[in-house]
């Protein structure tokens, strides 16, 4: 069952990290950079890691910028 369990982990890890790369080129190709955009490393600590995306801050212009993107006028 622990083999289970680690491929399980190892299968969501990957995933997150496809996740954050398809975000950030995504964003990238909107003209928006989100430095702190990454996996949550608190989240990776667990004994069966479920990750979690860590946005993280930007300025306000950017957050602007991410704001008129959404909203399909960027």
């Amino acid at each position: 069952m622990k083999a289970e369990s680690e491929r399980h982990a190892v299968a969501c890890i990957e995933q997150a990290e496809d996740t954050v790369k398809e975000l950030r080129d995504a964003l990238g190709r909107a003209g928006i950079t989100l430095p702190s955009l990454r996996i949550d490393p608190v989240s990776l600590a667990r004994e069966a890691p479920c990750p979690r995306i860590e946005l993280g801050g930007c300025s306000v212009d950017v957050a602007a910028r991410l704001a008129a993107t959404l909203r399909g006028g960027a």
